[in-house]
């Protein structure tokens, strides 16, 4: 009996020392997975305050354009998340006794262990989004055309590019799917505007009418870096003549050059008393007498 108890009580005590230690050593790594995240969050919020005072346009107030100090900021920002996050990943896999860090910063690196993984889209994503922001492709504020999708720019980084369509939508698109860009900010835009001209009217007066009102309105508006000219007549359709005016604005403004210049027009036309054109038929008709003549000849 005597022994049977001393037996219990040495089972006893190895199953309240495994616990024991189950306990420190669960408590430590929990302890020190909540320090890695707590250093990370710091982390995060220094690296990003930093990067936002180095960055802020106020500092560079005529150096360096607003866009392209946006740009860089964001792909800084992006950098550094990528980084603290792979980093807290492989610390906290590590505390937990998953993996073992030491032979894989040791060895290929993080870009070893990306493709290591499997992860050929994500390098592609990360090399395409570095040429873009070397050649200077586009910026953040910029309005550009990518893959059939069209917007703001709001954010370049390495991996992803972000675009605001004008309905309000956000475009995430992989870099590495990025393959032509059409970028509509960089140099002068073409605003184009077709009048349609009754076929009744005066075409050498309507010509000479709307001369003046580009003349007019280019003195009044700022975006409006060359013409408008009025090229003469671009197509003559069933029941108008159809007369082309190009200008050349600063980007962005081409859509508002043409609303406001179609609205000039509009305005003075009625006030010269030049009507609109529309669609209109000719119908031929026969009388009886005429057709019993051609039935009876024929």
């Amino acid at each position: 009996m005597l022994e049977k108890l001393t037996q219990l009580e040495g089972s006893g005590d190895v199953l309240g020392d495994f616990f024991i230690d189950l306990a420190l050593t669960w408590g430590s790594r929990i302890f020190k997975g909540i320090l890695i995240l707590l250093l990370a969050r710091i982390a995060l919020g220094i690296g990003s305050a930093i990067i936002h005072r180095m960055f802020n346009s106020s500092a560079h107030p005529s150096t360096i354009a607003e866009n392209k100090l946006k740009t860089i900021s964001g792909l800084l920002l992006s950098l550094l998340r990528y980084v603290v996050f792979t980093i807290t990943t492989l610390l906290l896999l590590s505390n937990l006794e998953i993996i073992d860090i030491g032979p894989i910063l040791a060895g290929a690196g993080i870009v070893g262990l990306a493709v290591g993984f499997g992860a050929q889209n994500l390098v592609r994503d990360v090399i395409t989004g570095f040429f873009i922001l070397l050649e200077d492709q586009y910026a953040v504020g910029e309005y550009i055309t990518v893959s059939n999708y069209s917007g703001i720019v709001e954010e370049v980084g390495l991996r992803i590019t972000k675009i605001r369509g004008f309905g309000g939508e956000l475009y995430i698109i992989p870099n590495g799917l990025i393959e032509s860009v059409i970028n509509w900010n960089r140099g002068k835009m073409r605003a184009l505007v077709d009048i349609s001209v009754p076929y009744e009217e005066d075409l050498d007066n309507v010509l000479a009418e709307l001369e003046k009102i580009v003349v007019g309105y280019a003195a009044e508006d700022p975006d409006i870096v060359e013409g408008p000219t009025v090229l003469g007549v671009a197509a003559m359709s069933e029941s108008a003549v159809v007369v082309r005016i190009v200008a050349r604005t600063v980007p962005m403004a081409q859509w508002k050059v043409e609303r406001n210049l179609r609205k000039a027009i509009k305005s003075k036309f009625a006030e010269l008393g030049i009507k609109s054109p529309y669609p209109r038929h000719v119908v031929y008709t026969r009388d009886n007498a005429a057709e019993k003549e051609d039935l009876s000849r024929g």
